[in-house]
């Protein structure tokens, strides 16, 4: 249970309680656009007392079950389902995996003095658990529109934060707040030459960062193969392929001419993206909802091509952007329209450090002490 006390908020600057929270659960699933906020307000939360204990809640084949113990975070599933599609029997079994989830994560939420939900469907029986045994919750929608699993929760939650402006609209007004998206400390602790001596990558050439996000994607792959030669006469490339995509990008690379082989530099997955997008000169990505943090943090000039799966919410995060100047979007991955792009984009120093100013002029620096303050005053 936590303890309470009236202090000074020096961030608000308005008496605020503090309060002595013992356990958070950190909830979400699916990819890392859900992982990466929480792990941001986990490094605040941590850096503000080393002694607190995180759980993060997802399901039990997600993205999130690798990362939470790459960086340490306690991990337990719980069993949920996408209520997506027109199948009224898969819909209904969606349904019962949530209500399991639910009654499963009612066990685990005893002692729990807080709830931090980053959406995504393993969030929903969380939440719904944590309603029902009056644990105040915190949701975070990072995209700019809200998809079914944070619409059916915030009605639940005690507050409600979004990363960007755009989102108040879908929102109740009494409880919601633009905080910002939230990305790891490196993201503003690293520099370009830094980033470039970490990755071993020349200093002074010309990279690409092409990402299909957490998974990868199998058309913008496709894509950039078709012209991969052609690229990497304009580049260095790093590409994320996503895991069940890479053995087919290495060997691609084998069959490349000597010196190109030598600037392709494929990954199933980058965690450290704070690295890999301060080294790049480019980006050519999917617009999932980290690209609302990470592009403005790392002042990533980039071209959005969004995915049309789960309701095209990635096109709202592209066009966000777009209109302040900070990339351009790709409607489809065809290749010689990537190929055109990049080219001209990376031969015009000029245009680029103007979308790289327009990028960074959207960073929110303190979005992750925010929320963190966030959930530590929505506490029980």
């Amino acid at each position: 249970m936590a303890c309470r006390r009236a202090v000074r908020s020096p961030r608000r600057g308005r008496v605020a309680v503090e309060r002595t929270v013992r356990r958070v659960v950190l909830a979400g699933g699916g990819t890392g656009g859900h992982f990466y906020p929480a792990l941001a307000v986990a490094e605040v939360l941590r850096s503000r007392d080393p002694g607190i204990e995180l759980t993060y809640i997802g399901t039990s084949k997600g993205a999130e079950v690798g990362l939470a113990a790459q960086h340490g975070l306690a991990y337990t599933s719980v069993a949920a389902g996408q209520v997506r599609g027109k199948s009224p029997l898969r819909i209904a079994s969606s349904l019962g995996r949530i209500a399991l989830g639910s009654f499963t994560a009612l066990s685990r939420l005893g002692g729990v003095d807080v709830v931090f939900a980053t959406g995504g469907y393993a969030s929903v029986p969380v939440i719904s658990a944590a309603w029902a045994r009056r644990v105040p919750s915190v949701v975070f929608l990072p995209d700019v529109e809200p998809g079914w699993a944070v619409r059916s929760t915030i009605g639940m939650a005690k507050r409600v934060a979004v990363s960007n402006d755009a989102a108040l609209s879908a929102l109740p007004r009494s409880k919601s707040l633009v905080t910002g998206y939230p990305v790891r400390s490196r993201f503003f602790d690293i520099d370009r030459t830094t980033a470039r001596r970490d990755l071993g990558l020349p200093a002074d050439d010309k990279i690409i960062l092409i990402s299909g996000a957490t998974l990868g994607s199998l058309a913008i792959n496709q894509a950039v193969f078709s012209v991969l030669e052609d690229l990497l006469r304009m580049a260095h490339v790093i590409h994320s392929t996503g895991a069940d995509h890479l053995a087919d990008a290495e060997a691609r690379g084998c069959d490349l001419p000597g010196p190109l082989a030598e600037r392709y530099h494929p990954h199933a997955f980058i965690d450290d993206m704070a690295a890999a997008m301060h080294a790049a000169d480019l980006g050519l990505m999917r617009s999932g909802a980290s690209v609302l943090g990470e592009v403005p943090a790392a002042g990533l000039p980039s071209v959005f091509v969004p995915g049309r799966f789960a309701g095209g919410h990635q096109r709202a995060n592209a066009e966000a952007l777009a209109r302040a100047g900070a990339g351009v979007v790709l409607d489809a991955p065809e290749p010689r329209r990537i190929l055109t792009l990049v080219g001209g984009l990376l031969a015009d120093d000029e245009k680029r450090a103007g979308i790289a100013a327009a990028a960074k002029a959207l960073a929110r620096p303190d979005a992750a002490q925010e929320l963190a303050d966030i959930v530590m005053e929505s506490a029980r």
